[in-house]
């Protein structure tokens, strides 16, 4: 240390014995023993409880104790229960690297969603749902969600890297585009995989899908309410719900021989007013609208007030998805229940499944016309 005027001195720390105000041994660890000794502590107590002591505590082999703390149903609930209680009076903390070994499992389960940061983490509330959803169910049966974003070319290989390390037991796939290489990649690894809704390509993959084509109850539903000029705002069509909600709209309009009116958004609030503007443009004579997304519905709200048209006198308005935000919206938007908490659930059950006997079965959930005043 260097004083002001200075010169240096070298400074240490040294142990006194506050009884007896005189140095104890030199040795650091003889120095801390003797400390546990007059403090009549034993130095087994900082030791973390092992299986061996577990095993000695309940009276049983250490394989017996290795099957109960891993999960294994081969114990009988008598020796079940004297092992966990010899493991909560010790406090034992399973080695969960080691059990890794043992299990071959992670108990982690990545969550790959393909978009860019600044739209999973957007005003979409999808995302949030679906993370929160799939959290709840891995977590009930002690599993984790490794959330992973993979929305340019680098981060989709970084992914599989990352998965193909044999970081994660399985994978979910949320938000799949035309383009992206992932579904096939990684199901060449042999990893368990599932999708959120039907793959964008041809992959043999399980999925839960919600019943896109259900958007054609929005239709007729404007239809039966007078509506002769509808127009829709699809979403993206490289992704499977832009398509089968195009598909739906089309299928009613073609059945009642009116044409389509079609712009196309992709799936978010400003893309909705810019296809709205555009709409109005292409046929200024549309009394109605329905948007595969209430976030574009939303956006389209506000065009349609910025070009004059009251809501729904001169244009209804229909969206699908029924996010928190449509109850509140003015007038409140009539649209598509589409159940994205239901649906995550189910995903992660699929997976389940398949991590379980390798059995898993695509479904579909229903959705349901939700009717409010904007229509």
């Amino acid at each position: 240390m260097r004083f002001l005027g200075g010169e240096r001195r070298r400074f240490g720390i040294v142990h006194v014995d506050s009884a007896t105000q005189r140095r104890p041994l030199k040795d650091g660890a003889l120095w801390y023993r003797e400390v546990i000794k007059r403090n009549g502590l034993r130095e087994n107590q900082m030791r973390r409880p092992t299986l061996e002591a577990v095993a000695a505590r309940a009276g049983v082999s250490r394989s017996t104790v290795s099957r109960v703390v891993n999960g294994q149903t081969t114990v009988t609930p008598d020796i079940r229960d004297v092992v966990m209680r010899a493991v909560n009076e010790l406090g034992y903390v399973p080695n969960g690297a080691a059990r890794n070994l043992v299990t071959q499992r992670t108990n982690s389960v990545a969550l790959v969603v393909s978009e860019p940061p600044n739209r999973v983490f957007s005003d979409d509330p999808m995302f949030s749902t679906v993370i929160r959803s799939a959290g709840i169910e891995l977590e009930a049966v002690n599993m984790q969600v490794v959330l992973l974003l993979a929305g340019s070319p680098e981060s989709h290989a970084r992914v599989e890297t990352y998965v193909a390390g044999g970081h994660v037991d399985g994978v979910m796939l949320v938000s799949s585009h035309g383009a992206d290489p992932l579904p096939v990649a990684l199901t060449r690894l042999r990893v368990p995989v599932v999708s959120y809704g039907r793959p964008a390509v041809p992959v043999a993959m399980p999925y839960v899908d919600s019943d896109n084509v259900g958007g054609a109850a929005a239709v007729r539903h404007l239809l039966a309410r007078g509506r002769r000029r509808i127009a829709t705002i699809a979403g993206p069509l490289d992704m499977i719900g832009g398509q089968d909600r195009l598909a739906g709209y089309r299928d009613v309009l073609r059945d009642s021989d009116r044409r389509s009116i079609i712009a196309v958004g992709d799936f978010t609030r400003e893309s909705g007013a810019v296809a709205m503007r555009q709409l109005l443009a292409d046929d200024p004579d549309l009394d109605a609208v329905f948007a595969a997304n209430d976030l574009m519905a939303i956006g389209a709200m506000h065009a349609l007030r910025q070009a004059g048209r009251r809501i729904p006198d001169d244009v209804a308005v229909v969206g699908y998805d029924d996010i928190e935000a449509a109850r509140y919206t003015d007038p409140p938007l009539t649209t598509i229940h589409n159940p994205h908490a239901e649906q995550a659930a189910a995903m992660v059950r699929l997976l389940l499944g398949l991590l379980a006997d390798g059995s898993a079965d695509p479904s579909i959930v229903s959705t349901e016309l939700v009717v409010r005043t904007s229509s």
